[in-house]
């Protein structure tokens, strides 16, 4: 679900928005003079985000090496890279 609101809304209401990107783990978009401005989230739902992205671009950079016939992997040590990414989530 998309969370839209003024940009007065977190100078006047910041508890609110506070509690709506913890409990939703959505990020927030607000809006000044009904155009998009800025878009504020939980800090720990940013990180997790972060981190899926990290890990979306090893894994397009490591398919790159592999079409180009470069960077061949045992199953074992792919499964083991895997599991190393997974674990540094």
């Amino acid at each position: 679900m998309t969370y839209i609101k003024p940009s007065a809304a977190i100078r006047n209401d910041y508890n609110s928005i506070s509690s709506l990107c913890k409990e939703t783990e959505e990020p927030v978009y607000l809006t000044k003079n009904g155009e998009g401005d800025l878009v504020v989230m939980d800090i720990k739902a940013f990180d997790e985000r972060e981190k899926v992205l990290k890990l979306r671009e090893e894994l397009l950079e490591t398919e790159e090496l592999r079409l180009r016939g470069m960077g061949d992997h045992s199953p074992e040590e792919t499964l083991a890279r895997m599991k190393d990414s997974l674990n540094n989530l």
